[in-house]
């Protein structure tokens, strides 16, 4: 009698860990469903097919300060969308390719051309990546040298230890 007693206590206590442990994956499962509210990245396109075909073009040629990686074209960030209005007010206002890039270069600097032109300060941007490599490149040769003499010293000197 006593064992059936701790038998239904045992089953008892097992479906309540299996209760507790469901509502806690539960609980722990909700935030990641949530959803964000959706910000408004739509830019509506201009009515002149000419001053649009400028804009996107203009996009394509300017990096997402968010993203970095993509043009403000391709990003779906909040100030991609901003610079996507930006561009086409300045377009419909009368200002040329080049007016709208020196504006947004003056406002955020170089680095928002995707191929930012190669002056004294914009060196960092177009050799940084290669002095990074060869610096790297020149601790991993050191590094590799250091321990090939290491190595050879310990070998004459195990040689030279041995007994004739």
């Amino acid at each position: 009698m006593h064992l059936q007693l701790w038998r239904s206590a045992q089953r008892y206590c097992f479906g309540l860990r299996q209760t507790v442990f469901a509502v806690l994956l539960a609980l722990l499962a909700s935030p990641s469903l949530a959803q964000q509210p959706a910000e408004d990245t739509f830019v509506p396109p201009l009515s002149d097919p000419v001053l649009e075909a400028r804009a996107k073009a203009m996009q394509k040629d300017l990096r997402c300060l968010v993203c970095q990686g993509q043009s403000i074209d391709e990003s779906n960030a909040p100030l991609a969308a901003d610079l996507r209005r930006l561009i086409r007010q300045q377009i419909q206002a009368g200002q040329s390719d080049d007016q709208v890039k020196d504006f947004l270069v003056a406002r955020y600097g170089a680095f928002v051309l995707m191929k930012p032109p190669i002056r004294f300060d914009t060196y960092i941007l177009w050799f940084g990546p290669l002095l990074l490599l060869l610096l790297g490149g020149s601790v991993i040769g050191a590094t590799i040298l250091r321990a090939r003499k290491r190595l050879a010293s310990d070998s004459v000197s195990e040689n030279l230890d041995l007994p004739a």
